[in-house]
């Protein structure tokens, strides 16, 4: 496996997420964080509350406050170098919602998949595979935003296309002022009128969701299987409602030909950016531009076919509340799983880049003798305890 285990990401830095939709909590542990480094919590609630539910008209109705604690690893506003611990405890479950269809799989979700293979399931709200998750994703990935944004380095997200409709332009102070995060003001009236008459009908859509990554200077990613493009599409991936992701051109560019697709470079860069800020893997120094297909939310109010635990063919209505597109607060957490490949990358090529400090032939010889004293005492004298150490 790539990383330590399903529940954790990253390399030189790691986090592991834990929790379930309907339990006590739902959290992430940050490592490999230098110590003495500034912490901003509210910083990070902030990003918390763009993902949070309840935000709109158009989002699930579920109220939960999402406030982030900490519980280690910070002192006084500073890091001290030590796992970080946040934590977000849940309010507002209603688990009974989820009582008549204790026994059923819902189409779209991983209740089939999660039962055949641990033989054991949380049927409420989907338990670990529930969206919830994400906001341990968030939190983290919030804190990578305020390391990134101290190198220079910013991650935002929009969306570029609500129930097949697209944008052509991007308005970044528009962005977060509507309940779509639609990037382009002309065609948001359509999509909101997509999106309403989905929840009239008892359905739901999707959308495709455009994270800009800019900033970045040319060197970060490590072929062959650690590869920036590659670990991108890992990370927005591993979000549930995503179906797939393409950078730069992605798919368009199967349906050109070389001298069309190939970006020209000069001596100031890139002439065009179709490969989306990578090449062979590595960081251009481009803006790195990462597209994720979002699918339509799985839970509706209209009846479908499925089968129960027994193997019997049902029809199901899913009841409780839920996102008529759930695009909308995929943004903050496809920025955030962007954010920790990036800050992860740049610590690895730093990591790989540091030579630091030369080892000095100069031995403080008594400091040496303090600290092995016992050893000096039983095995040797002074002097061939300085020569032995010099030999090894």
């Amino acid at each position: 496996m790539l990383f330590a285990s399903p529940s954790t990401f990253g390399r030189t830095f790691r986090i592991l997420t834990f929790g379930e939709s309907h339990g006590a909590a739902v959290g992430v542990v940050m490592d490999g964080v230098k110590p003495g480094l500034p912490f901003d919590l509210a910083d990070i609630q902030r990003e918390m509350d763009r993902r949070r539910p309840g935000q709109s008209d158009l989002v699930t109705p579920r109220s939960e406050g999402d406030r982030v604690q900490v519980l280690s690893g910070v002192f006084e506003g500073r890091t001290t170098g030590h796992p970080i611990a946040l934590v977000v405890f849940n309010e507002n479950q209603r688990s009974g919602d989820y009582q008549a269809i204790s026994d059923l799989f819902r189409p779209g979700h991983a209740d089939l998949t999660y039962d055949r293979k641990y033989g054991i399931r949380d049927p409420r709200g989907g338990g670990r595979s529930s969206g919830r998750e994400t906001l341990a994703r968030v939190a983290a990935g919030a804190w990578a935003k305020q390391r990134l944004a101290a190198l220079g380095v910013t991650v935002r997200g929009f969306n570029r296309e609500i129930a097949g409709i697209a944008g052509a332009q991007v308005d970044w102070p528009f962005v977060e002022s509507n309940p779509l995060r639609s990037g382009d003001p002309e065609v948001f009236p359509s999509q909101r009128a997509a999106v309403e008459t989905a929840r009239a009908e008892g359905d739901s859509v999707g959308g495709v969701c455009e994270v800009w990554i800019e900033g970045l200077p040319a060197g970060l990613g490590d072929p062959a299987f650690g590869k920036l493009d590659g670990l991108l599409a890992l990370a927005c991936m591993s979000i549930g409602a995503v179906k797939g992701v393409e950078l730069g051109a992605g798919f368009a560019s199967a349906r050109r030909r070389g001298s069309e697709n190939n970006d020209p470079l000069s001596p100031g860069g890139p002439l065009k950016n179709d490969a989306g800020g990578t090449l062979g893997g590595i960081s251009t120094g481009a803006p790195v531009v990462v597209r994720l297909a979002v699918k339509p939310t799985s839970s509706i109010a209209k009846a479908q076919h499925t089968i129960n635990r027994a193997g019997q063919a049902v029809e199901i209505v899913t009841e409780g509340r839920h996102d008529p597109c759930i695009a909308p607060r995929i943004v903050p957490v496809a920025e955030a799983m962007c954010a920790l490949v990036i800050y992860d990358a740049w610590l690895t090529q730093q990591a790989l880049r540091d030579e630091g400090p030369a080892v000095s032939q100069e031995w403080d010889w008594q400091a040496v003798e303090r600290l092995f004293s016992a050893m000096r005492a039983d095995d040797c004298d002074g002097d061939h305890f300085q020569e032995g150490m010099t030999k090894r």
